[in-house]
């Protein structure tokens, strides 16, 4: 098989775009350094300081404890007795009364009523004063607030007519505090002591080991390492050059991964991705779903399992093979695990996951299998993940049951794969399993019409089906696609049912026309397939199987008749000439062959087994003479299973029966039994 330059350039310009794609959205390896998380095993190889590291005490810690038992600084206010109680010197008793009791507890401290609401409630115990240039901690339990006060007073206040005065004078209103808190002094107190508590509480020093594989990072290790990485940039040279080499890693590997992509299917899909966009497909949805993990990894820890990996080996497994869609699923998580949290634990648990999707669809053909293949997957996934974490840590970790979480989601979210393989097939025109098996019901319209307007084709289409479902099968092709393609290839009948032998009763409309005519009506049932195929929606892939299944053959008959009537005449080929193209896949190759054996298995006379054989070997030896078949991938080892498979199926289909014995013959036998 010869492919051109022009479609080789395409997979390469698809190839750089594609690598160009991954790399860019890949997380830089300056984000990266280092991965792990609290409470898991450490997977890198021993850490040590490159230079000496400060252990700094967690400081979200270290405020809460510092708001909890901080005590504000407070300030003495000088306030005098005439300034508290001047409007009650009308009454010398009352106001000796009142003097005494604010006297006294203006000397152990009056505080606003803010500070008093935290003393009440019990937030602070002791409070601290600033004497001049003396700090002093006095208890809160004997200070009260200016209403607290009064109300003090004004139990002591019996009679009326004091109470009278007392509310004239409006004391409360003079009550003021004479303890308040200095924001100032305070702020520079509460500064100076969390200075005090973030301070180092020790030193790594240069080339001491921080940590070794194995180890579990616990909560002081963790702090460590982050001190550790931001330090670790900090003292870093901002290189232009060093930030290129990052770039030029990250490219090298993703280079390496699509290379052996492109290799494979160079090795084992050859003729596949030269087919229309296959290849564009297979890359596009690789990069899509690198580019997806690398924002799941970026919102949420451990995220990218919330990504649905699983979803591209289904897809690819309903489009092309099984074999295809591991390998892809291989090179996507080995891209993804560059920047996963623990790499050997994502690859395990994602390959384990992506076989059993692969081993339990094998070939999806109804919708309900996606429910079940999305149980096992999150099973499959909870049992990698959970013995890869009793393998590592001897135990759950504390982020199990989140991962466990982000599974069931990952799960839920491979079920829809049937919506994403139904946008797949409109925009890059494949067909699923699914959309053949619809589309083999006989009750379809378009066979509907067929089965009711050409009989004879309709018949021949559902032998045809039969006989080339077996070949393909023996040679490893997709049958569920040839049998559907074999049922639609011949609709462009419709246009004209008579003009073809299977339909005709008796009477023969081409005995009226000139060979050149009838070639002509014949050989455009083909155009006419290829109109109503378009007008009734029917996948691409399909128009296939119309526009090929007689190549660029000849209508010999009506050719053969035209040289005989014309024996001294140098006869064109062209209006004898189908418009092909001849086949260029199995499927396609194996219906041209199948249709011309079933139609000339009709004529046979003699079905024997010898004549069958006869008849298989020549018509198919013809077609390969002629080159039909010099498009299409198929192997001499093929044609010889197709041949037998033919030879087996068409001498099933005319074996000959046991002669029964007529009811005269029954009678008359019964009564010669009789007599004797």
């Amino acid at each position: 098989m010869t492919f051109d330059s022009k479609k080789i350039t395409t997979h390469i310009i698809w190839l750089i775009l594609s690598i160009v794609a991954i790399v860019y959205f890949l997380p830089r390896s300056e984000e990266e350094t280092l991965t792990y998380e609290e409470n898991r095993p450490w997977n890198h190889a021993m850490l040590r300081a490159p230079f000496e590291i400060y252990i700094y005490p967690d400081t979200a810690e270290v405020i809460d404890s510092l708001n909890k038992a901080f005590t504000p600084i407070c300030q003495r206010n000088v306030i005098t007795l005439d300034s508290l109680i001047g409007n009650l010197a009308k009454n010398p008793i009352i106001r000796q009364l009142v003097s005494d009791k604010i006297l006294a507890q203006y000397e152990k401290g009056v505080v606003d009523n803010d500070l008093y609401s935290k003393i009440e409630s019990g937030q602070l115990n002791t409070i601290r004063i600033l004497d001049g240039k003396i700090l002093k901690k006095i208890p809160t339990d004997n200070l009260v607030s200016p209403r607290k006060l009064y109300l003090m007073i004004d139990s002591l206040i019996q009679d009326s007519i004091s109470r009278k005065i007392i509310k004239e004078a409006n004391l409360q209103q003079h009550l003021t505090p004479n303890i308040t808190v200095s924001e100032e002094i305070s702020k520079q107190a509460y500064n100076n002591d969390l200075a005090r508590a973030t301070a180092p509480i020790g030193i790594i020093m240069q080339n001491e080991r921080i940590i070794d594989r194995g180890e579990i990072v616990t909560h002081k290790l963790y702090r460590i390492l982050n001190t550790y990485e931001n330090m670790l940039k900090q003292q870093a040279p901002e290189s232009s050059r060093s930030e290129w080499f990052k770039l030029l890693g990250n490219s090298l590997y993703v280079l390496i991964l699509i290379t052996l992509l492109y290799l494979y299917l160079q090795n084992f899909c050859r003729a596949s991705i030269y087919h229309k966009g296959n290849l564009l497909f297979i890359l596009l949805i690789i990069s899509i779903f690198a580019i997806f993990a690398t924002f799941a990894s970026t919102l949420f820890v451990s995220g990218i399992y919330l990504v649905p990996f699983v979803i591209i080996p289904i897809v690819i497994l309903v489009f092309f093979d099984a074999r295809t869609a591991l390998f892809c699923h291989i090179i996507e998580i080995m891209i993804c695990a560059s920047f996963a949290p623990l790499p050997l634990e994502f690859i395990i648990v994602e390959f384990c996951a992506g076989a059993v999707a692969v081993f339990s669809l094998k070939e999806l053909s109804k919708r309900s299998q996606l429910l079940r293949t999305a149980l096992l997957v999150f099973i499959a996934y909870s049992i990698s993940y959970i013995s890869i974490e009793f393998l590592l840590n001897g135990t759950l970790s504390e982020s199990v049951l989140r991962i466990l979480g982000f599974i069931a989601i990952n799960s839920v979210l491979t079920s829809f794969a049937y919506i994403l393989m139904f946008v797949i097939e409109k925009v890059f025109g494949f067909i699923s399993v699914v959309s053949l098996v619809e589309l083999s019901d006989i009750n379809n319209p378009i066979l509907r019409e067929l089965s009711e307007q050409c009989p004879g084709t309709f018949q021949h289409s559902l032998a045809v089906s039969n006989l080339v479902a077996d070949a393909v099968g023996r040679i490893g092709g997709n049958v569920q696609l040839v049998r559907a393609g074999a049922l639609y290839h011949d609709i462009g009948k419709l246009n004209n049912p008579a003009f073809f032998t299977e339909n005709q009763r008796g009477v023969n409309p081409h005995d009226s026309l000139d060979p050149i005519k009838s070639a002509e009506i014949v050989i455009n049932h083909v155009h006419d397939g290829i109109k109503r195929a378009g007008k009734a929606k029917l996948p691409k892939v399909l128009h296939d199987f119309i526009s090929q299944h007689h190549g660029c053959g000849k209508a010999k008959y009506f050719y053969i008749t035209y040289c005989q009537n014309h024996p001294n005449e140098i006869v064109d080929e062209a209006p004898f000439t189908y418009p092909g193209p001849n086949p260029n896949t199995k499927e396609t190759s194996v219906l041209m062959m199948a249709d011309a054996v079933e139609a000339a298995s009709r004529s046979m006379s003699d079905h024997s087994i010898a004549s069958i054989t006869t008849l298989v070997n020549r018509i198919i030896d013809t077609q390969i003479e002629e080159g039909l078949h010099n498009d299409s991938p198929i192997s001499f080892r093929d044609i010889k299973v197709i041949k037998e498979a033919f030879i087996n199926r068409v001498s099933t289909m005319y074996h000959s029966r046991i002669v029964y014995p007529s009811e005269a013959t029954s009678a008359t036998s019964q009564q010669q039994t009789l007599k004797l």
